[in-house]
């Protein structure tokens, strides 16, 4: 099935997606956007490009869904990158989906003594931090970005963020880390561990006592002792937490890192688009332009929406609005004398007897076939007025929805002018192996 073709847009707007790939300075591709708008696709899309054009590529996944996994042909992902088969070309893909808590795992074991780790990994608190605590996975983004950057093993990196407004939250996992390790409470939790001997167990008594009593009863006890004993052996890693979170925001700040937002051509879409253009200009975010996903077009565009359904209203009502010559020729028609209510027929010598059931006389006493046949060649012509006028309907809301994007596209691109635009045309069908991406990859290079 050919693939519908997209508007195009202004050349001096659109966006250069091959010579930013293709530039070896770009290390790092940040694909964010909205949920639901094909961000999992897009960057799935980009990697898969960059690598046939020479580049060793890996493909970070923050999203949970699976469709990037199957999209690649491999089976499952994980914390591990994993290389993508039948790639053409002198690249290499690799692709991987973040497991919040097996890097932070790892960030334990690499920063902290054998004792001091298996304390930590088996402190319940911990369990409960790792595995759902709230901005935990945007810091572990974070985290991993910044291991796989080191290493300079790839290189080019796609992040895929997690949909919605949160794709931005991992922007802001230093400060919300920076202000939870310095928080009060932390501070006090802190306290005894760092005081010692006879003093820091009046300090306990004292200043914690009324504390840890208010706590306990509203945490629980044990709950309580937990932290405190996850904050004592965390204690010396919470300043290599802040280090490496600055030294990757910073890294995201760099000029060989490249922001693009995707959106589909809908205003709710294009609503948070903005917002991220915003919030990125307002952090310094080297954006690169936005992915306008899922675009419709028209291969008989020159046929307006309006034309379309005026076609096929006169269709639909061809016996009323098209009917030539009226009523003449119709049975029972007064302009019919030979049909009319109270016809004088002419005389005939002999009465003319129609030659079966299924035959009529008419003014000229030529007997007309009205049999099975017949009735199914009306009824054939019928039905193709009917799917005419169904197919012209179609068109009418396919140029209606057109024209609709188009709106919301200007009403953007007017409020963000310095934004470069590419445009991807929709599919006929959803994206599931390589040859659905490369054809991804194909429209984002225009």
């Amino acid at each position: 099935m050919t693939p519908e073709p997209a508007r195009t847009l202004d050349p001096a707007r659109a966006l250069d997606v091959d010579s930013l790939i293709d530039d070896p300075k770009t290390r790092i591709v940040v694909c964010c956007g909205s949920g639901g708008v094909g961000k999992t696709t897009t960057a799935a899309a980009i990697g898969l490009r960059a690598a046939e054009r020479g580049r060793k590529v890996v493909v970070l996944t923050i999203d949970p869904a699976r469709r990037l996994a199957q999209s690649m042909g491999i089976d499952s992902l994980d914390n591990v990158p994993r290389r993508v088969k039948d790639i053409d070309g002198d690249g290499e893909l690799h692709a991987m989906m973040l497991d919040m808590k097996r890097t932070f795992d790892e960030i334990v074991e690499a920063h902290a003594d054998e004792e001091r780790a298996k304390a930590i990994l088996n402190n319940p608190f911990y369990q409960s931090l790792s595995a759902g605590f709230a901005g935990t996975q945007e810091y572990m983004a974070m985290e991993k970005l910044g291991q796989l950057r080191s290493r300079d093993e790839w290189d080019l990196i796609v992040v895929d963020t997690p949909p919605s407004r949160s794709a931005l939250d991992f922007l802001d996992a230093p400060k919300r880390l920076g202000s939870f390790l310095d928080g009060k409470l932390i501070r006090l939790l802190m306290a005894p561990a760092k005081v010692g001997g006879r003093a820091g167990m009046k300090f306990l008594n004292v200043g914690m006592s009324m504390m840890t009593g208010a706590l306990g009863k509203l945490l629980g006890g044990q709950l309580l002792r937990d932290v405190q004993t996850f904050v004592a052996a965390m204690d010396s890693m919470f300043g290599g937490f802040r280090t490496r979170a600055d030294a990757t925001y910073r890294l995201l700040q760099a000029p060989g890192t490249a922001f693009l937002v995707v959106a589909s051509p809908e205003r709710d879409a294009l609503r948070e688009a903005a917002y991220f253009v915003e919030r990125l200009a307002a952090d310094d975010m080297p954006l690169a332009g936005l992915v306008l996903n899922r675009v419709h077009g028209s291969g008989a565009a020159q046929l307006s929406a309006e034309r379309a359904l005026a076609a096929a209203e006169n269709l639909e009502e061809s016996r009323i609005v098209d009917q030539e010559g009226g009523k003449i020729g119709v049975r029972n028609s007064p302009e019919n004398p030979a049909t009319s209510e109270n016809p004088e027929l002419p005389e005939t010598s002999e009465p003319h007897e129609p030659a079966d059931d299924t035959s009529v006389e008419v003014s000229d006493n030529a007997p007309v076939d009205v049999s099975d046949d017949a009735s199914i060649d009306t009824s054939v012509d019928t039905s193709v007025e009917q799917l005419t006028a169904g197919l012209l309907r179609l068109h009418a809301e396919r140029m209606q929805l057109l024209a609709r994007e188009q709106r919301t596209r200007d009403r953007f691109i007017a409020l963000h002018p310095e934004v470069a635009v590419a445009e991807v045309a929709a599919l006929p069908g959803d994206v599931h192996d390589l040859a659905g991406l490369r054809a991804i990859g194909d429209r984002l290079a225009g």
